[in-house]
């Protein structure tokens, strides 16, 4: 933690209480047994660590059942990733390979060293061997769901690569858009259903419900998309759809430019609305999640992606850098994210209204991102209403308003919540002071003159003296000693 950050959490203590908590008081529900690991799977696990932490840390929560499938996915999914994505790949070398990773991936030490020299996980596919040795040890029902999404997913960016290198756009309409998002996100949320179910995790109804399982991809991807605008585009990239970027500006790159800051905040508000949509069948999806390693894993990143969405939305930011919500935010979410689905609908419901205040009149989208919101507000209340049924018929006959009456294990929390804040602002007041104290010791210790320094700051004397000056004080203060 450098220097920056000290500042930034002094004053920001709820979010350092937040970090503390989740690092000192969170238990996993289920931890890796080591002692069981072969010395493959472990290089596994290695690598999931090094392609993402985040999801690495939620993976080796899972239930002993899935640990390693959903581990072998995430890293199969990752290795076609990493091909799809390296644009240092001919298109006649890159094409037969997506389509025919599903077959690939049953083959006995297969691994792949034509990658860029600069891309992220190259590392991955030259060891891929490791991985494809794993994979032939779960269960075929596993196998059969994981090589069915890598041969659909496979094929569906293998015809993005094609019309990109053709000169066509990927992505022109809000359809395309969709697609694009199904092949790369849409059909994990689908294979990860199939691996619940099965596993007898979760409930089998969620099996038979697309639409609720594509979104929970959608909505990740389509937040990210434009989380990441503006790396794409300086690699060249662009996801957004012509479709609706085309409303706001003549060329893409306008959207980067500060005279046309207006439109692009309005451009910014319907590429959130369209992810917004997806947000009220996310919750849905995760009420159908029996087991409480299962929940966690589906449930942060949903409510991380909501938390970005309203960091996202109408923020000029995302056109300058790529932003990211704090990591003290981030543990706040994931304390909140991995007790029950009623905290993570009070998530859903947080960020919703921020992006509610930040909406203006002035935005084209204004309306819709309205209803969007208090859809998602009205989901919530359908499954957890915030009005108790007897009080409110009690009302409508005596016609009295209804007093809102709180529960008091919220009121209870959010009072111990307060008194943590305080306790902790103390603590850190505390250890500022302390050190303080310490560093000025040693400075004494070493020779330091602090009458000498005293003395000036009566004087007046605040600023930097100049050479002559310092060497009267020197003079006059100078006693012999050395």
């Amino acid at each position: 933690m450098g220097v920056t950050d000290v500042f930034y959490y002094t004053l920001h203590i709820r979010e350092l209480k937040s970090i503390i908590q989740w690092k000192t008081w969170h238990n996993p529900v289920h931890e890796r047994d080591l002692k069981k690991e072969t010395v493959s799977l472990r290089i596994c696990f290695d690598f999931l660590d090094k392609t993402s932490r985040s999801f690495s840390a939620v993976i080796q929560e899972l239930h002993p059942e899935l640990l390693v499938p959903i581990a072998l996915f995430y890293l199969i999914l990752r290795g076609l990733d990493t091909i799809e994505d390296d644009m240092t790949i001919p298109l006649e070398k890159k094409e037969p390979l997506l389509k025919e990773f599903y077959k690939i991936i049953e083959k006995e030490g297969w691994s792949f060293s034509g990658n860029g020299p600069d891309e992220r996980d190259r590392e991955l596919l030259v060891q891929f061997h490791y991985v494809t040795e794993e994979y032939r040890k779960i269960k075929p029902v596993y196998r059969e769901i994981i090589n069915d999404v890598a041969d659909q997913m496979g094929n569906g960016m293998a015809e993005y690569c094609r019309r990109s290198a053709e000169g066509r756009s990927g992505v022109e309409s809000v359809k395309d858009y969709d697609l694009y998002c199904y092949y790369v996100a849409g059909l994990v949320g689908n294979g990860l259903t199939r691996l619940f179910v099965e596993s007898g995790l979760a409930n089998p109804a969620l099996k038979e419900r697309k639409q609720l399982q594509t979104s929970m991809g959608l909505f990740l991807q389509k937040t990210n998309i434009i989380r990441d605008v503006k790396e794409d585009w300086d690699d060249k990239r662009r996801f957004w759809p012509r479709e609706i970027w085309s409303k706001y500006v003549d060329d893409f790159g306008d959207l980067f430019k500060p005279e046309k800051k207006e439109a692009a905040l309005n451009c910014i508000s319907e590429m959130v609305l369209n992810s917004l949509n997806h947000a009220d069948e996310c919750l849905f999806y995760l009420a159908g999640l029996r087991e409480q390693s299962v929940f966690n894993f589906a449930a942060i990143p949903q409510a991380m992606a909501i938390a970005t969405l309203a960091l996202v939305f109408r923020n000029p930011q995302i056109y300058k850098k790529n932003i990211k919500i704090t990591k003290g935010e981030a543990c706040q979410i994931m304390l909140d994210s991995t007790q029950n689905l009623q905290k993570v609908c009070e998530v859903f419901r947080k960020f919703v209204r921020q992006i509610h205040r930040k909406n203006t009149p002035k935005d084209p989208n204004f309306l819709k991102i309205s209803v969007a919101c208090g859809k998602v507000e009205q989901f919530i209340e359908s499954i957890f209403p915030s009005q108790d049924p007897e009080a409110l018929q009690r009302a409508a006959e005596t016609g009295m308003p209804v007093a809102k009456k709180e529960d008091p294990k919220v009121v209870r929390e959010r009072e111990e919540a307060k008194w943590d804040t305080i306790y902790m602002m103390i603590a850190v007041m505390g250890t500022i002071t302390v050190v303080t104290i310490i560093m000025l010791g040693v400075a004494w210790m070493m020779g330091a003159r602090w009458d000498v320094a005293f003395n000036e700051l009566r004087k007046g004397g605040v600023n930097r003296p100049g050479r002559d000056s310092a060497r009267t004080i020197v003079q006059k203060y100078d006693r012999g000693e050395l």
